[in-house]
């Protein structure tokens, strides 16, 4: 008898002589690389270094696409956005020790996001390996031990035989869901020397799917169908998963306001008569939440910025459908459903009933009306200005990345997505420093649409070396820089608590952004408020990278979970 899992697949002919005769001049490099063309990666980024020379060699002899930046965290970003757009995990290629660990924050970022990024580092010799003191440069005791709390999951190669199979078991890692970052070391001696194995051939792996339990679904489905205030949370999971049509079918049936996440930006349609929008940093909108007697939360944690600074507190019945363990209910009971959420809102469609609810859209524009009502009080026009004139400019379908300034607040609350995995931000880690790079990530992943990048100026200045990456490689990259002379929330904050801020650490003497964009051959201008909408057309509209400078001092809309 015949066995599944007894059948072999067996080399043809031209294979197996291929595999006796490997090409002369192959070292440890080319099996890294050669994994990932199996594997099916076509873009690559990373910085060179003296340790991770023998993969960089190797590129040479490979039809992969490199893409280098000039800093390893901006590099770890723009694979951080290459795999949020694509889907495929993506290699990052890193040097030992300073080049490694200068990734970490974008490692993080990624981790929080759950964007799949692979992380390729070299190692000090093998002999270095163990934790000796032996003296090799970049040396640290544990190197793997810096990334263990911060990624998936680690692998070290530490003979060529181990180099596909590790390469290959981290790829699943990272495109196992929850997506994530995952670090793979190898020796420096591993990858330069010369190598006899076969040239790698095959790299198929197949992630495994996280179905949820059909007990628990079946509950969900009779909670929300017997519901009389059912409302849905929907967060970046349902983006994610690229479940926003399922979900979409799920709240019609049900008559079920949703409100996105911050991170499930463009899950929902904006204007949908069912449609809370993101004003999760709103009591009006806390209240309504809080008032359900069934609460559907998907792919969301409900961490501090989802429930509104923790204040939140639901008085019905949460179910919360979440891919990442470690999140279900860590913050609320719930009926907890450890799913992906595509699979999820799949399996509530084939179950639920439907309700007839005509008062739920009236009951949306109330709250929606109430949150405008206490915004236009504030006498915020400018900043409402801005994101409009940043809305009109934009295509529909093009990318946006923004970095944790004032404008990226707003838009966290009041900007239209308009279509799922089109709005990111580094709200995951709250990094600065994300947007620009990122940005650079997204136009190598797809070419068809311009992509913006929003910066203040002092996130900016974590990227400026990038604008000689978007120039070398001609990256279709409109970044828009706002500049308020300083770290503006963090003036905000240390006057809203001290009553003044630290002038020497918020305020920032700083370049003309403009004229520095021009030195790298980069198109710079400065615009006003008036003018912001028709320049950022302009730019967004012409093909190549270019900057946009507004200097502008924004305010944030006053926060509603203080009081």
């Amino acid at each position: 008898m015949t066995h599944d899992h007894d059948l072999v697949l067996r080399p043809t002919a031209a294979q197996t002589q291929a595999a006796l005769n490997p090409p002369p001049g192959r070292t440890g490099g080319d099996l890294v690389v050669e994994s990932l063309a199996g594997l099916g990666a076509t873009t690559v980024f990373g910085l060179p270094g003296q340790h991770a020379l023998g993969v960089f060699d190797a590129l040479r002899r490979s039809d992969l696409r490199y893409i280098g930046l000039r800093v390893e965290n901006n590099a770890g970003f723009a694979a951080d956005a290459y795999g949020r757009i694509t889907g495929e995990a993506a290699p990052l290629l890193l040097s030992t020790g300073p080049g490694a660990l200068t990734s970490l924050a974008a490692l993080q970022e990624a981790r929080a996001a759950s964007a799949p990024v692979l992380a390729i580092s070299s190692q000090v010799p093998a002999a270095g390996l163990g934790g000796g003191r032996h003296g090799y440069l970049h040396e640290l005791p544990d190197q793997a031990a810096s990334f263990r709390g911060v990624v998936k999951s680690v692998h070290t190669a530490r003979t060529q035989s181990q180099i596909p199979s590790a390469i290959a078991e981290a790829w699943t890692s990272a495109l196992t869901v929850p997506h994530g970052p995952v670090w793979v070391e190898i020796p420096q001696d591993v990858l330069l020397a010369e190598t006899s194995i076969p040239v790698v051939s095959g790299g198929d792996t197949f992630p495994e799917e996280l179905p949820p339990r059909p007990e628990l679904t079946a509950v969900a489905a009779d909670l929300l169908t017997r519901a009389e205030r059912p409302a849905i949370i929907a967060g970046g999971g349902v983006v994610r998963a690229d479940a926003a049509k399922k979900l979409r079918q799920l709240a019609e049936r049900l008559q079920a306001p949703v409100v996105t996440t911050f991170g499930g930006k463009g899950a929902f349609p904006w204007t949908h008569p069912l449609s809370l929008q993101s004003w999760l940093e709103d009591r009006h909108t806390t209240d309504f939440l809080e008032d359900a007697d069934v609460l559907l939360v998907i792919g969301s944690g409900l961490g501090e910025l989802s429930s509104n600074y923790h204040t939140f507190k639901p008085r019905g019945r949460v179910i919360q459908i979440e891919a990442d363990l470690g999140k279900l209910e860590s913050n609320h009971p719930a009926l907890g459903i450890h799913a992906d959420a595509r699979l999820a809102l799949q399996a509530l469609l084939e179950t639920a009933g439907e309700r007839t609810d005509p008062a739920a859209p009236e009951r949306v524009r109330e709250v929606l009306d109430r949150v405008r009502a206490r915004i236009a009080a504030q006498g915020l026009t400018l900043e409402q200005d801005v994101l409009a004139a940043v809305r009109k400019a934009l295509p529909p379908r093009a990318p946006s990345f923004w970095d944790m300034t004032i404008l990226a607040y707003w838009a966290w609350s009041a900007f239209d997505a308009k279509a799922p995995n089109t709005m990111h931000s580094a709200q995951g880690s709250g990094g600065l420093g994300y947007a620009y790079p990122a940005a650079l990530g997204a136009a190598a992943a797809d070419p068809t649409h311009p992509v913006l990048a929003v910066s203040g100026d002092g996130g900016a200045l974590y990227s400026i070396a990038e604008l000689a990456t978007a120039r070398q490689y001609d990256l279709n990259v409109t970044w828009l820089i706002v500049d308020d002379g300083g770290y503006g929330i963090l003036r905000a904050y240390m006057t809203d608590v001290f009553g003044t801020p630290t002038a020497t650490a918020t305020d920032l003497p700083g370049p003309d952004f403009a004229a520095l964009a021009e030195s790298f051959g980069v198109p710079g201008v400065r615009t006003g408020p008036e003018t912001l909408e028709r320049d950022l057309a302009k730019a967004l509209t012409t093909p190549g990278p270019s900057v946009v400078v507004l200097p502008a001092v924004l305010r944030m809309f006053a926060p509603t979970h203080a009081g």
